[in-house]
């Protein structure tokens, strides 16, 4: 959702629903390659993941029961309190100052 409001703005509606096709893709090789009750690490780009939304939203749809722990990195120039824009991003927020060097 996040997503195709961000490229209507480009005027590139295709590229949401790529995202949304890699999101799913990813959320299946993980199923795939998922032991059961063993723990399985995926590392990914913020937008496949924030808000709970793309890989995990998929996830969960095929295995509500599924725990899942998601990780997000921000940045702002005061770290020592979360600005309320990037409370509920994840499950765990990595808040680092404005002026790192970002790693698209």
């Amino acid at each position: 959702v996040k997503m195709l409001k961000m490229m209507e703005e480009h005027k590139m509606p295709n590229m949401a629903k790529a995202q949304a096709i890699k999101d799913a893709t990813m959320a299946y090789f993980i199923f795939q390659n998922q032991k059961p009750g063993g723990l399985f690490i995926h590392y990914n780009g913020s937008y496949h993941s924030e808000y709970f939304e793309g890989i995990s939203w998929y996830l969960k749809k095929s295995n509500p029961n599924l725990k899942i722990a998601t990780i997000a990195t921000v940045s702002q120039d005061d770290i020592q309190s979360l600005l309320p824009e990037h409370i509920g991003k994840a499950d765990y927020i990595i808040c680092v100052e404005s002026d790192m060097t970002p790693t698209y």
